[in-house]
């Protein structure tokens, strides 16, 4: 039986490379709901990812549902894992704080599954005292985290910030659903 993915979308410039995750997922044989942020579509269309996977793409909060539940308890229930990829600094706050303002935060509040998150953001965001504060209070929660890497930052300067490789993000999903 596959396991249930919700993959989660943000707003980072790396947001390209969530499509590389989903049809790494894919390829792995999970089954994959894509959950994007209204920011996040700023960047992409969720066509791409609706394309990719050949699923409904859940977007906004406020939605008319195809069937009659409410989607993101539904999608929570469902999911066996959520993966954030690329996760922003935002999302990454209002998750610590318990902000439940758009589809993701809410599907994110409402599971028992685990969460695991993969950063992607500029250098000094990320290492920023609230954001590390943040990240560390998600730890203490249970919530993992996929490191970055260093590499080149969108701003073009060379730092930590970059998302991890595909092929770790694919490992440590593995993992946490062993």
């Amino acid at each position: 039986m596959k396991k249930n993915i919700v993959l989660g979308v943000t707003a980072s410039i790396a947001v390209y490379k969530a499509c590389e995750i989903l049809r790494a997922l894919l390829r792995e044989g999970f089954s994959v709901s894509v959950v994007m942020t209204p920011e996040a579509e700023e960047l992409i269309s969720p066509l791409v990812f609706q394309s990719l996977c050949g699923n409904k793409v859940y977007r906004g909060l406020f939605d008319s549902p195809e069937s009659w539940e409410i989607e993101h308890v539904s999608l929570a229930q469902k999911a066996e894992l959520i993966l954030i990829a690329p996760a922003t600094a935002n999302i990454i706050g209002k998750a610590a704080s318990g902000i439940c303002d758009d589809l993701l935060t809410c599907v994110v509040c409402a599971t028992s599954s685990p969460v695991l998150i993969a950063p992607a953001m500029n250098e000094n965001m990320y290492l920023n005292k609230i954001t590390q504060g943040n990240i560390k209070k998600l730890k203490g929660l249970g919530y993992k985290f996929i490191e970055p890497k260093k590499g080149k930052l969108a701003c073009g300067k060379t730092g930590i910030g970059c998302l991890a490789d595909v092929e770790a993000i694919i490992k440590a999903v593995k993992h946490t659903l062993k």
